[in-house]
């Protein structure tokens, strides 16, 4: 099987990020063959982001060995996350987190009303 390379201009990591990702791995008993980060319709901007432990690689997957945190990004949803960095946070508050910043605007408006936009709405 043949994957293509993902760059560090596609995706990038803090390294916040890179290190509870390793550390999330070496918690997993079992083989993986890395993190995949996906995209999914829903929220505001018309999408939402998230990652799972992936055991395969697919045809269209765009992968990067980063310091042994291989991630995996699949060749239809690269284009909602090109340009952005993904970050870890825990503020110590209880809910330590992976924030994805600069995700790219999308082309038109999720349209879920509950956000503010030129036409009005404001979050609920």
């Amino acid at each position: 099987m043949q994957t293509n390379e993902l760059s560090v201009s596609d995706l990038q990591l803090t390294a916040p990020a890179q290190q509870k990702m390793a550390e999330l791995i070496g918690d997993v008993e079992g083989d993986i063959a890395g993190i995949r980060i996906y995209s999914q319709a829903g929220g505001c901007s018309g999408m939402s982001f998230g990652m799972t432990f992936s055991e395969r690689l697919e045809d269209d997957d765009l992968v990067r060995d980063n310091d042994g945190v291989k991630l995996i990004v699949a060749a239809d949803t690269i284009d909602h996350l090109r340009g952005a960095e993904i970050d870890f946070v825990d503020s110590g508050n209880g809910q330590p987190s992976f924030i994805f910043n600069n995700v790219p605007e999308p082309v038109s408006a999720g349209g879920c009303g509950t956000c503010p936009s030129s036409q009005g709405g404001g979050c609920a």
